[in-house]
């Protein structure tokens, strides 16, 4: 009887220690196709699913289709809104009170025009007198296009992101439309790779890219400087077709958005992701580790919540981080 007892006591003070979820369906991610939100995507699905006891479903797809599932609640959050240059559907269903922002993901996100370090600066650089975008032209030689020689490459984003929007107009604005060709893989994986090979070769490589990424965290890169921001003529870069003036990204404020409806009936999941803060830096750190491994986005995420506890722990309630930490 005292073992029988013993065993009825054990179950039942594991079910009080179990969590359950206040959302009785899966909880939709966006499943935004690159590094840093499937890293984080990753994070807060695991907290939830292993802390609150919920399951969760990660809905693939561009940013652009992905905000507009948000507006309508066919996704419940998203775990990167670029404040600093946000696609048109979250300002518009943000003005219409159907998203909300929940915490930061990171708060000092950076975009540009890299090339490598080793290119402009020390003893052997090719292009010494390359700082900023206007003196491009002169150097485009080095990036030469095999296909039409007369031209240099420069890597843009894929279609259908913002940046490949922002980037092309600024070829114009900066008068480089007609020597450099616009290269817009696809896909994202194909833009970095092609990218990646370039720089590990010690080939000239001129691209835009983002930071928090593993390619920025992994690489001795320089980033070409362009007028100082300014919101009025980026304003008007963007309102216009071929724009005149052009000027640099600002630092992007990047945070969580989320479904009004998910929210109002989520309040101890929405109270974890208002908590949520990280940061370039780390992210990018975090990212580079885990390609220089071989392992995947994912199992970088998981490792880095095994070895960095104490990001996370102050994210949510004592009881929800054990839970998760022991099924880390």
């Amino acid at each position: 009887m005292k073992r029988i007892l013993a065993v009825l006591a054990a179950a039942l003070g594991t079910c009080a220690g179990a969590a359950a979820c206040e959302i009785n369906r899966p909880i939709n991610f966006a499943g935004l196709d690159y590094d840093s939100a499937a890293f984080h995507t990753t994070i807060a699905r695991t907290i939830i699913e292993k802390g609150y006891g919920c399951k969760t479903e990660r809905v693939p797809g561009a940013t652009i289709p992905l905000v507009n599932g948000l507006a309508r609640g066919d996704v419940d959050l998203t775990m990167e809104i670029w404040l600093a240059n946000p696609v048109q559907p979250w300002v518009d269903a943000e003005r219409e009170k159907k998203v909300v922002r929940l915490g930061t993901t990171f708060p000092d996100a950076t975009e540009g025009w890299y090339v490598p370090r080793a290119l402009v600066e020390g003893p052997n650089a090719k292009a010494p007198n390359l700082k900023k975008v206007s003196d491009l032209v002169a150097n485009k030689a080095l990036f030469a296009d095999p296909d039409n020689p007369d031209k240099g490459l420069f890597y843009n984003c894929v279609p259908g992101w913002q940046c490949e929007v922002v980037n092309s107009k600024k070829l114009v604005a900066y008068g480089l439309e007609a020597h450099f060709t616009n290269v817009r893989p696809g896909a994202s994986e194909a833009l970095v790779a092609a990218i990646d090979s370039g720089l590990k070769r010690g080939r000239p490589v001129l691209f835009y890219h983002w930071s928090p990424s593993w390619l920025v965290g992994a690489h001795d890169l320089v980033k070409l400087e362009e007028p100082a921001f300014d919101r009025e003529i980026w304003a008007k870069m963007i309102a216009e077709a071929r724009p005149e003036r052009a000027t640099a990204y600002p630092v992007s404020e990047v945070v969580i958005g989320a479904n009004v409806r998910f929210v109002e009936a989520a309040p101890q999941i929405t109270a974890f992701l208002k908590a949520y803060r990280s940061s370039s830096a780390q992210t990018s750190a975090a990212l580079a580790a885990g390609k220089a491994a071989g392992i995947s986005v994912e199992q970088a995420a998981l490792r880095f919540m095994k070895e960095k506890p104490e990001v996370w722990r102050g994210w949510v309630p004592a009881e929800v981080a054990n839970r998760v930490a022991g099924a880390l």
